[in-house]
């Protein structure tokens, strides 16, 4: 593979539109041998989520995206944000660049979040040496956003040896910081409309068992559907205008110490003049309100394949009946492992280096746990998970 196209893997890649996809192995890519993954999670992030800091442990697994973004000056690089942490696939171009980007953001993490944030950065040649693949699929959620889809075994692999304490990327000097610019959390929590705001994590068990996994993935995906737009936690006209105390805090943090007083005030000045806008029907330049909130909607991230399902949904009683019903089935029948969390409201956390663009992403999970307690379900599993391969 030439240098150029390695570079260009992902905006390259053939996109697909209809979330099934995901259950295609045709969809996917071999992710080039001269790539690395950069991965991260929250040491102890159940205990983080008991203590009542959702808001922070999303904003730190979040931060790890951004940061990385924003040090390669790329938005098109394969990335999956999993709750308490995230992955981002970066080209041979960017190692070193994301290397310095993991290790400050492990120290913003640790004096501003007060958490500790783990990294690695694990060359995808000693994946593929390990006997696993990192295969990557293009989920085009509308015409200005993607999202990355991994299936192989390999970011599994790789966050099991961060874990270990391999491939670690140190924190970088007291005082580092990353360029988080573009990283908010202004969103009040969003209440379920029908029922349950369900995180579910469903892995598969052998490698003899993928095929009956890729049918549990697309039972699963076709009973979400049934539910309205397929189980989105946020409404087609966006979520409500809200500025919580914990987002404007958590946000206030990314700016330098002497400018948080500033930074407090201008977010909360451009709230108010949005939501002044927005109840008069008022646009400010090219910048529409009530488009932006659309945008929010319909650009949120709340359905994954990362080696597993992933989903953050909003169900009425009866479907996740059904849906849970399905997954013990298949649990029973050593097709998968499966962790499920609920609760009444969902979170928001967001990459947006301009509202006047209309590429800005937000992340999905839940408001009380989501996929950290799903995870840790999920892990009291006795059989170890085999990543899917679709």
């Amino acid at each position: 593979m030439s240098q150029l196209s390695s570079e260009t893997f992902f905006s390259a890649l053939p996109v697909f539109v209809e979330f099934e996809g995901v259950a295609d192995s045709q969809n996917y890519r071999a992710l080039p041998a001269d790539w690395a993954l950069a991965t991260a999670d929250i040491v102890d992030s159940t205990g983080a989520i008991e203590a009542g800091r959702y808001k922070a442990v999303n904003m730190a697994g979040a931060s790890v995206i951004s940061a990385i973004l924003n040090a390669l000056g790329k938005n098109d690089l394969p990335f999956v944000f999993g709750g308490d942490g995230a992955l981002v696939a970066v080209p041979p171009s960017g190692v070193e660049k994301a290397r310095d980007a993991l290790s400050a953001v492990q120290n913003w993490v640790g004096e501003e979040l007060q958490l500790t944030l783990r990294a690695a950065l694990v060359p995808v040649a000693d994946v593929i040496a390990a006997g696993r693949e990192v295969r990557v699929a293009r989920f085009q959620v509308n015409p200005d956003i993607s999202y990355a889809m991994f299936a192989g075994g390999g970011s599994s692999w790789a966050e099991a040896r961060m874990k270990e304490g391999l491939f670690a990327v140190p924190p970088a000097p007291p005082g580092a910081r990353p360029d988080l610019t573009g990283l908010s959390c202004r969103w009040n929590p969003i209440q379920s409309r029908h029922g349950d705001i369900v995180s579910i994590i469903a892995m598969p068990v052998g490698s003899e068992n993928i095929a009956a996994f890729q049918a549990l993935v697309s039972t699963i995906v076709a009973l979400a559907a049934g539910e309205e737009r397929d189980g989105h936690p946020v409404a087609a006209e966006g979520p409500q205008m809200g500025l919580s105390v914990a987002g404007l805090s958590a946000e206030a943090k990314v700016a330098p110490k002497g400018r948080r007083l500033w930074q407090r005030l201008f977010i909360l000045g451009q709230y108010l003049l949005i939501v002044c806008l927005y109840r008069l029907g008022l646009t400010l330049g090219d910048f529409d309100p009530r488009r932006y909130r659309r945008e929010v909607a319909r650009n949120s991230d709340f359905r994954k394949f990362d080696d597993g399902l992933k989903m953050t949904i909003d169900v009425d009683p009866e479907r996740l009946r059904q849906i849970e019903a399905r997954l013990e089935e298949a649990a029973k029948a050593g097709v998968c492992r499966y962790g499920l969390h609920r609760q009444d409201s969902a979170l928001m956390t967001c990459i947006v280096p301009t509202p006047l663009s209309h590429d800005h992403i937000h992340f999905i999970d839940g408001a009380a746990g989501g996929y950290a307690v799903a995870a840790s379900r999920l892990k009291m599993a006795a059989t170890p998970a085999v990543a899917a391969t679709p």
